[in-house]
């Protein structure tokens, strides 16, 4: 792998973001969020967030840590915690503007940007408060059928893709199992941002068992090994998720000040900021 892929840490590889990126981030199965923790303690600021489809707290860290001005989602929850407090009151106060999806059209609009395709049909949407509240969906007539309006929505095209998977080689190849979100958010992204459990000097794509999970190095940027990344959320196949970690956050962002406190205890924003 070249040292243009290779980068010494994690630090490294979140420096590349800059503010006001488009960031894509995945659902809970590879979410990196040691790269996250990274972001929020450089103080990267008006991120474009987009869900892939939905986010829990990695969506609420960047939020909590104020380095989001835009999300792009079909949902930001603790999921049986209940709601992600920081999110909740951020788009009720403004401070970050949300844009509405839903699961099936952020899908589609990421398959239209790792396509190539400036666009993307998509069924269900007619009769929807959502096409009122998105100027950039439209609705055309299908020019294969008549009288068949179908709505269109725009590629999604991010500027980068952030997540954590188990395994990489020196080429830059990427493992990622079953999880072919990943693999579809890759292609989409301009650039494609990855942490890794581990790195093994064999070749991924010369493995029979193993080239058919891998995502080729020609989509990844950027790779930074980072042990335990997805903590405190799970890696499936490598370690469960930390609830009663997460549960501690849930309490103490339940206020601001409570949040603050937190924030500064994990060592994300300096104390003084806390005070």
């Amino acid at each position: 792998m070249s040292a243009e892929i290779i980068l010494s840490d994690v630090e490294a590889l979140a420096a590349r973001i800059h503010d006001g990126a488009m960031l894509a981030i995945i659902k809970d199965c590879g979410v990196a969020m040691e790269a996250t923790r990274a972001l929020i303690r450089r103080g990267v600021r008006d991120l474009h967030i987009v869900t892939v489809p939905t986010s829990s707290f990695q969506a609420e860290l960047l939020i909590a840590g104020g380095c989001v001005g835009t999300i792009e989602t079909s949902g930001v929850t603790m999921w049986e915690m209940g709601q992600a407090p920081a999110f909740i009151r951020a788009v009720k106060s403004g401070r970050v503007q949300i844009i509405d999806s839903t699961c099936p059209a952020i899908y589609a609009q990421i398959q239209a940007g790792g396509k190539g395709i400036p666009f993307i049909p998509l069924r269900g949407l007619i009769g929807s408060d959502l096409l009122g509240a998105r100027d950039d969906y439209k609705i055309i007539d299908n020019p294969f059928a008549e009288d068949d309006p179908i709505a269109v929505l725009p590629a999604i095209v991010p500027d980068f893709a952030l997540f954590h998977a188990p395994l990489a080689d020196r080429q830059g190849n990427v493992w990622v199992g079953r999880q072919g979100d990943l693999r579809t958010l890759a292609h989409a992204a301009k650039a494609s941002l990855v942490t890794v459990e581990d790195i093994t000097d064999d070749d991924l794509m010369e493995d029979e068992k193993l080239a058919s999970g891998a995502i080729p190095a020609l989509y990844i940027s950027g790779i930074a090994q980072a042990p335990n990344g997805s903590w405190p959320l799970a890696l499936p196949g490598c370690y469960g998720e930390e609830s009663d970690y997460l549960a501690g956050y849930c309490a103490a962002a339940a206020s601001e000040d409570g949040l603050a406190a937190w924030l500064a205890d994990e060592g994300l924003i300096p104390r003084a900021a806390a005070e």
